[in-house]
């Protein structure tokens, strides 16, 4: 198949859309709190930095020196307050305590139960993301089909393209289901 400058767009557009899809999906993932003390769960919480909404990231060190808890060292402390009531309002479900200087985060272990739920938080996530995905394929091969009805593609480039389409797809669905796979052995780890 010879392969013009539209139809290298065309590839390039899908492989950006669904590269952003999975890095969606990763930040999703990330969110979820597995047992485990990560830095990232905190990406989401949002704290009104003098009139600003700022992730607490962009306004203090956060570590996690054990599995269990997460320690935030604010570059400004006259900010504590505001941080310890984001956390609190978050949807983490931690309680921060703080020493004036610095905030802890205490990750307790999940039950089995909240395990349960976290899997089937993550399934919904992937499977938003392949539908996401799905979803850009469909465009891409839309544009493909509007190029064979204006004759700029024979009927054998569209089935080139249909197959070269579904096999970036499949590269990119598989990525998915292996960090998926990965994320639930990391969730029901006791």
């Amino acid at each position: 198949m010879f392969m013009n400058e539209e139809d290298k767009n065309l590839y390039e557009s899908l492989k950006a859309h669904l590269e952003g899809n999975y890095e969606h999906f990763i930040s999703e993932l990330n969110s979820v709190r597995a047992g485990r003390a990560n830095p990232r769960l905190l990406d989401k919480v949002m704290v009104d930095y003098y009139g600003t909404m700022t992730p607490i990231s962009r306004m203090a060190n956060i570590s996690a020196p054990d599995p269990r808890t997460i320690v935030i060292n604010l570059w400004d402390i006259s900010m504590l307050r505001e941080v310890l009531k984001a956390i609190q309002a978050s949807d983490l479900g931690l309680n921060p305590s703080d020493d004036g200087k610095s905030i802890k985060l205490y990750v307790p272990a999940p039950t089995e139960e909240r395990r349960v739920e976290l899997v089937k938080m993550v399934k919904k996530f992937a499977e938003d993301t392949r539908v996401n995905m799905r979803n850009g394929r469909r465009e891409v091969l839309d544009e493909f089909k509007a190029l064979k009805k204006n004759s700029k593609i024979t009927e054998d480039d569209l089935a080139v393209a249909e197959k070269e389409v579904q096999k970036i797809l499949n590269s990119y669905t598989d990525k998915v289901d292996k960090t998926l796979m990965a994320k639930e052995k990391e969730i029901m780890e006791v």
